[in-house]
């Protein structure tokens, strides 16, 4: 007789508690192939349950060929067919096992900031502060262009700040500038190239293509993304970073701003893509306007992110659209819906309204100033600046290290990770080849690293590549 333990009440039904137990029984050997299993009516008896349950675990078996029915005779156990494993070839050789860096000590990544700095107090406060004014109201759906409050913020910060005269009614807040790219591509069509710099930031040109647009990488000089080099790409947008390149630093000047609006000017179709990510740091010497703010033929849609002044995983940001792109989204893609949460967006609008977001900035950057010049005491007496020089430093959370050596940047790179130091490659920003006979050059983000870690990381990147600190 079969004796299951069975749960009335629990989770599985009786009848398949019962079909599992038989099965294992089955599966294991302990019901052999050929056995004849207890009749419906005895088992039910046996198990004090029903007739009907017996019936439903016997039926599932059957199905499964577990078992099989014998007119007048009964249920009988099934021979279970063996699984014979498929013919394995000769292994191949094994290859030589890689060697890989530790992990790493120190990082110089340029994709993290300092959290530490985040105000958390007072973002708590002003959080359960939107909890209990807004109630069930975070429920409801924001309006597809954002939260009015935050969208209102935002246009006085750009007045404050950036010297940007614009109506909440051209603001999109979206989850990310990868987001809002995409959305540009809808907004401002497929067709004819988009530019990006070269070097320039690799997610933006991947993001571009995902997207089914033509690809046109377009070189920079000292002042910026070559206008010539641009009407020659035969592109119809172009995507840039005037007030700080990434990854060179580059702060584009008047005269260059200029020509760049100038040559979307000659054409209706033409624009720029300004983006603004992290103009709040700047360093030394007054900001230089916006190149929205310069703007009077309506060429060039602004973007930026909270990503770098606040946090990255917040995933806020937005676009300032010319007044004749605005109607064109509110025509055409205004069925999208908001992709940031309410209650984010309602707290934003407080921290920006409080003033406390002016206020984080000038903290923020008060830190990452005393940062930057600790690193670059730290360079200097362990030796880097011996054999090199840092470029584009005047503004943003990373600069270059320019090295005079005759080794190629990823091997220093690799060297550096050996060691536990992670650099980057200024060659893999590139869409093209670096210019013939560049020194080889490093990209290093500071904003994450802490401050007791700033000398002894230079020292480790010192000593890897064997240069000797200052006595």
């Amino acid at each position: 007789m079969i004796t299951a333990a069975l749960e009335p009440g629990g989770s599985r039904p009786l009848y398949e508690q019962l079909y599992l137990h038989i099965r294992l029984e089955i599966s294991q050997g302990r019901l052999a192939a050929g056995e004849r299993l207890p009749s419906k009516r005895a088992l039910a008896s046996h198990l004090k349950i029903s007739v009907v349950t017996v019936e439903g675990a016997y039926q599932q078996l059957l199905a499964e060929g577990y078992i099989r029915s014998e007119p007048k005779r009964g249920f009988f156990v099934q021979p279970l067919e063996p699984v014979t494993p498929p013919p394995q070839a000769d292994p191949a050789p094994s290859p030589p096992p890689l060697l890989s860096a530790p992990p790493l000590r120190y990082d110089f990544t340029t994709n993290a900031v300092d959290t530490a700095i985040f105000p958390f107090s007072t973002w708590a406060k002003l959080s359960r502060e939107v909890l209990s004014r807004r109630d069930t109201a975070l429920l409801d759906a924001l309006p597809p262009q954002g939260a009015p409050e935050l969208r209102e913020a935002i246009v006085h910060h750009l007045y404050r700040f950036r010297g940007m005269r614009v109506e909440p009614e051209q603001i999109v807040v979206g989850a990310g500038s990868e987001y809002l790219t995409t959305l540009l591509t809808q907004l401002l069509g497929r067709s004819g190239g988009w530019a990006v710099e070269d070097p320039g930031y690799p997610k933006t040109a991947r993001i571009l293509a995902s997207n089914g647009v033509e690809v046109c990488p377009v070189p920079l000089d000292g002042q910026g993304l070559q206008v010539d080099a641009l009407a020659g790409s035969g592109a119809r947008v172009v995507h840039v970073t005037p007030s700080h390149h990434f990854p060179m630093g580059t702060v584009m000047p008047m005269g260059r701003r200029a020509a760049l609006l100038s040559w979307a000017e000659q054409r209706p179709d033409r624009y720029i893509i300004e983006d603004d990510y992290d103009s709040e740091f700047r360093f030394s010497g007054r900001p230089i306007p916006a190149l929205q703010g310069l703007d009077r033929r309506e060429r060039v849609v602004y973007l930026n992110t909270f990503a770098k002044s606040l946090a990255p995983s917040l995933r806020i940001s937005y676009l300032v659209l010319p007044p004749h792109l605005a109607e064109e989204y509110g025509r055409r893609l205004l069925f999208y819906a908001s992709t940031v949460p309410s209650f984010e967006q309602y707290t934003l609008a407080r921290f920006m309204e409080g003033g406390h977001f002016e206020r984080h900035i000038a903290r923020a950057r008060t830190r990452y100033r005393a940062r930057k010049a600790h690193l670059m005491a730290a360079a200097g007496e362990a030796g880097l600046l011996g054999h090199g020089r840092i470029l584009g430093a005047d503004a943003g959370l990373h600069f270059l290290l320019q090295l005079d050596d005759p080794r190629p940047e990823a091997e220093l790179a690799q060297l550096a990770a050996q060691a536990g130091v992670g650099v980057y490659p200024l060659s893999r920003y590139y869409r093209e080849l670096p210019p013939a006979g560049q020194p080889p050059t490093l990209v290093m983000g500071y904003a994450r690293l802490p401050a007791g870690d700033i000398a002894p990381a230079c020292r480790q990147l010192a000593a890897a590549w064997g240069f000797a600190p200052l006595s």
